[in-house]
């Protein structure tokens, strides 16, 4: 890719292995685009790809929709795209 557009892309890879059910799967990349869009502006123009790199149980965050999954992601997303910008 020698000619890269001066635009932010971003790449979502969520392995099954890690996120067992689609619906979690799905819920993990819409708030990872979320906080992608929210961090935009102090990232550098480029390629981006973020990779699930460890496994959400089931046992622990039972439902997609629950409130801690949200929180646990969120968090920790907003923490990397944090240092990704500064």
């Amino acid at each position: 890719m020698d000619n890269i557009p001066g635009r932010i892309w971003l790449g979502c890879i969520i392995p099954k292995r890690h996120a067992r059910r689609a619906v979690t799967r799905n819920l993990l990349r819409r708030q990872a685009r979320a906080l992608f869009e929210m961090h935009a502006p102090g990232l550098r123009a480029g390629l981006w790809l973020l990779r699930l790199a460890a496994p959400f149980p089931a046992a622990v965050f039972v439902s997609a929709r629950s409130r801690a999954l949200s929180t646990a992601v969120r968090s920790e997303l907003d923490g990397l795209l944090s240092r990704a910008a500064g």
